[in-house]
């Protein structure tokens, strides 16, 4: 928890570690990422600079600090046809949770979609996270897709919803 100032900031590659753990937190305990093994910090430094020379945002939540959160876009799907459409991801480090720090990361990466001439957002959220569902329709997007049991994790079948926010309905 804390109690100073939250600062949004473009990610240096000093932040990876931090991104790493947050990320890696996310795959071992969480439905959030639907993956299974930890990722290395090669690995998140070849996202890092796919991310950034592709001119996609990287931007970190930092307190005190303290990385304490990470968000992105990139590509929905690679066929050119797709290039005004992006994904996102937002992570947050579990004792930041519910705290806000979402809303304050996902706020400017969509106005800097906007800003960089992007058509529409995807958030693809695992159906059983309400949290998550809440703070994206707060922000306008909407739901658009209900996937059944197309993931397996934990023992379990998982739902995956697709939610889009058109950018250029200024919400």
């Amino acid at each position: 928890m804390t109690t100073g100032i939250i600062n949004i900031r473009n990610a240096q590659e000093d932040d990876l570690v931090a991104i790493l753990n947050i990320y890696n937190d996310a795959i071992l305990n969480t439905t959030s990422v639907y993956s299974e093994i930890p990722h290395t910090i090669e690995m998140r430094r070849t996202w890092y600079h796919e991310r950034v020379n592709n001119g996609f945002p990287v931007l970190v939540a930092e307190t005190e600090g303290k990385v304490v959160g990470f968000c992105t876009y990139g590509h929905f799907r690679v066929w050119p046809c797709y290039r005004y459409t992006v994904e996102h991801s937002v992570y947050v480090d579990p004792l930041f949770r519910g705290q806000g720090i979402s809303k304050l990361l996902l706020r400017p990466l969509i106005n800097t979609a906007r800003q960089n001439g992007m058509h529409a957002m995807i958030a693809a959220i695992d159906g059983e996270n309400q949290v998550s569902y809440r703070l994206h329709q707060s922000l306008g997007f909407n739901q658009v897709a209900h996937f059944k049991e197309v993931g397996f994790k934990f023992g379990r079948w998982l739902d995956l919803l697709f939610m889009e926010l058109l950018l250029d309905d200024q919400n």
